[in-house]
């Protein structure tokens, strides 16, 4: 059986993302075993999205969509960043410094993404 990122190993920002979503899916588990349900369910919702904008952007209709695409996936980072940065400042809270780490390295390539793209067209 082939993997994720086996299959899309030339592809940095669709690996980072899912792998990235793999860990938000964990973290946002360790929320629900303390019982954090509203958090837990706002950081899985929008980081996991970050990811799939990204893949459904590989299929985009022209180079415009591709950008808008992109720029959805942008907005979910912000969000997601902002629930990062409120578990990392609770009480009671499991730290969320790593993920923050994986976050800011999808959020650098894909303001360089949107840039080159918009540049392009």
């Amino acid at each position: 059986m082939i993997t994720f990122s086996e299959k899309y190993s030339d592809n940095t920002i669709l690996v980072k993302s899912f792998e990235f979503a793999k860990n938000i899916v964990e973290y946002g588990e360790k929320l629900e075993s303390i019982r954090k349900f509203v958090v837990a369910n706002q950081v899985l919702k929008s980081g996991t999205s970050i990811g799939a904008n990204i893949k459904e952007a590989q299929n985009a209709e022209s180079k415009a969509d591709f950008v808008h695409k992109m720029k959805i996936a942008m907005k979910e980072a912000e969000e997601t960043e902002f629930w990062l940065f409120l578990c990392n400042e609770l009480n009671n809270y499991p730290s969320a410094e790593k993920l923050l780490a994986e976050l800011f390295d999808i959020i650098k390539i894909l303001n360089k993404i949107i840039s080159t793209s918009k540049r392009n067209t």
